[in-house]
């Protein structure tokens, strides 16, 4: 019988059959966003799993995975000898699609620049450097950086959701200002949200084009695809090209305080009578365990061939067995130990993790860098705190790319149907 109490016809049951499709993938839809997320991050990878994480009924998961199919955002492949979510027939198996659009990013750093691909996943599809000298206008290397990017684009032919980028500064909110570039030329304040928007837009690129602090954007990619994998509480500590920069992810979120200036660790003294601080203070962790401080304490005179960060990465790597050599890599470990301590005591991290030279110099002498953080914080001699390196290369870059993946992350569908 239908609705009306008549006899339902045989063409009512694929009017039935369709509605109720259609019932399951509209109630699906809501379910779009993470479904994606936690493909995007590793989380998912069959349909059983998404089933059970997303606490929906295999019907409603199979059909939110065809969207994104459909989207080409993912794979999803039934053949069998896939890693199983539940016992009995194999699941099927999802993945990002490799073939799928891509988010141009983009870093700035004293020594030049790079721009690159990056496809969901945190996977660099392409990637380009450029060494040039950073004037003070902003526009100037941001024109660059953006012309490589749309250089990549026009060769792979990829269709790009939007662009992100990275700078050696913190980022005031909600300007989108560089507050402090002190390794830059470029003026305190400088508008470089503004200023890469328009780039990108010259450029052709559609989508939003958007702007962060390089050290916060490599948290966020180590959170959701490297070593602060799971972390609830994960500090991030790092030199770039010139100077330290630290990022704090609080239960899956970066924290960036309430106007984006949150976690300027580079500027915690460790040494009262230390070096002059570009801040106006004295032996900041800035000036004494970045690139530079390693190069000067080893007594090496850095030169114009190659980044201060490769410089002192190859001498670490190539002659540490120098007593000079070791002796300042001690020097910055026990720099490093301090100011991670004094972290350790404020912030009570479940795990910390450390880029550019920091991870050299973990991986050169874990046991002393652990035993510092231990032997002045509270919390380190209470119990240990895991010291990892970081996993991602370019991680900046690839949490520039994270930027612009957000909004498709938000919702897929609004982000990406009108035009798939």
């Amino acid at each position: 019988m239908n609705g009306n109490g008549a006899p339902r016809r045989v063409g009512d049951v694929t009017t039935v059959s369709t509605a109720s499709a259609r019932t399951k993938l509209e109630r699906g839809r809501g379910a779009l966003g993470p479904a994606l997320e936690l493909v995007h991050t590793g989380r998912a990878p069959t349909r059983a799993v998404l089933t059970a994480e997303l606490g929906v009924t295999r019907a409603t998961a199979g059909a939110v995975a065809a969207e994104l199919e459909a989207l080409g955002l993912i794979r999803v492949d039934s053949r069998p000898g896939g890693a199983g979510g539940t016992q009995g027939r194999p699941s099927h198996r999802l993945s990002v699609d490799e073939n799928g659009p891509v988010a141009l990013a983009a870093q700035v750093h004293p020594d030049g620049f790079r721009a690159a691909l990056v496809g969901l996943g945190g996977r660099i599809v392409a990637t380009a450097p450029g060494k040039v000298t950073v004037s003070a206008d902003p526009a100037q290397v941001l024109g660059a950086v953006v012309d490589a990017g749309a250089e990549l684009l026009a060769r792979t032919g990829r269709r790009c959701v939007g662009a992100g980028l990275a700078v050696p500064s913190a980022v005031a909110e909600p300007e989108g200002t560089a507050l402090n570039p002190l390794h830059l030329a470029w003026p305190a304040g400088s508008p470089v949200r503004a200023v890469f928007a328009q780039c990108v837009k010259a450029a052709g690129i559609d989508g939003p084009a958007l702007t962060g602090n390089d050290i916060n954007l490599a948290a966020l990619a180590e959170h959701r695809h490297g070593a602060g994998r799971s972390a609830q509480h994960l500090l991030c500590v790092a030199t770039g090209h010139r100077g330290v920069g630290g990022a704090l992810v609080l239960d899956g979120r970066l924290h960036s305080g309430s106007s984006g200036l949150a976690l300027e660790v580079g500027h915690l003294t460790v040494n009262p009578e230390g070096r002059a601080c570009h801040c106006g203070s004295r032996g900041c962790l800035d000036v004494e365990a970045d690139p530079l401080a390693f190069l000067t304490a080893a007594g090496r005179s850095p030169g114009p061939e190659v980044s201060l960060l490769q410089q002192a990465r190859d001498l670490l790597r190539s002659e540490y067995a120098e007593p000079a050599v070791r002796a300042a890599a001690e020097e910055l470990i026990d720099r490093l130990g301090l100011g991670l301590a004094g972290l350790v005591n404020i912030l009570n991290p479940d795990r910390i993790i450390l880029g550019g030279l920091h991870r050299e110099l973990l991986h050169a002498d874990p046991e002393r860098l652990r035993a510092v953080v231990a032997d002045r914080s509270l919390w380190g001699r209470s119990g240990s705190v895991p010291i990892l390196p970081c996993t991602l290369d370019h991680n900046s870059l690839v949490g520039a790319a994270e930027l612009a993946w957000q909004p498709v992350l938000d919702d897929p569908l609004g982000a990406l149907g009108a035009a798939a």
